[in-house]
């Protein structure tokens, strides 16, 4: 039974978690062995209900074939007392000849609009070779910031960042490290998109 994939889908909607009645909660928990094999599965799920609207589900599965590969899965979602909410998500698996891949996730939202988000991927070909890389965004009255991370066994990393304020004024930049050194580079704009000395 080669692990190809696996799959985790959980109902995110956090008013089928429990009874909209119910405070409390509720977990569960699954073991399979796949008869005349190493092969094996399990799972675990957990959900919650609290005071003033507080509600959280989250969710697990793991499958290895016995033959060194393996893979797991994971979700969660949460939801605060004033309307801010969260979730999040992530898979890695593992190959028998060494290789891995993973990639996850996670978003969130206050109360008053504000936001952040990221997702990200990384793998390695068993060998000491492995790269990276993520993005992440957030948004507020105060204005909005974009960054993205990408690096390389070797090869060093890079990030690279953008804030915008409130006022429109932005500053783009960008710094490399390497094993020849550190560099960065960054320039600024005002509101109508003209380069400006930064702060």
């Amino acid at each position: 039974m080669p692990v190809t994939a696996v799959g985790l889908t959980l109902t995110l909607a956090l008013g089928a978690a429990m009874p909209a009645a119910a405070a409390g909660r509720s977990e569960a928990r699954n073991l399979w062995a796949q008869a005349n094999t190493t092969a094996v599965a399990g799972s675990h799920r957990a959900a919650f209900r609290g005071p003033r609207g507080t509600a959280g589900i989250h969710g697990r599965r793991t499958v290895a074939d016995g033959q060194g590969d393996a893979a797991t899965a994971s979700a969660g979602a949460w939801r605060g007392p004033h309307g801010g909410a969260a979730a999040r998500g992530g898979e890695t698996s593992r190959s028998s000849d060494g290789s891995w891949q993973h990639q996850s996730g996670f978003a969130a939202r206050g109360a008053e609009g504000d936001s952040v988000s990221s997702h990200g991927s990384a793998s390695g070909d068993g060998n000491g070779h492995a790269s990276f890389a993520r993005e992440t965004d957030a948004h507020g009255v105060r204005g909005s910031y974009a960054g993205s991370t990408t690096g390389a066994s070797g090869q060093g990393l890079t990030h690279t960042s953008q804030l915008t304020g409130a006022d429109g004024r932005s500053y783009l930049g960008e710094t490399s490290i390497s094993k020849s050194g550190i560099t960065h580079t960054g320039s600024c704009s005002n509101a109508a998109g003209q380069a400006v000395s930064c702060p």
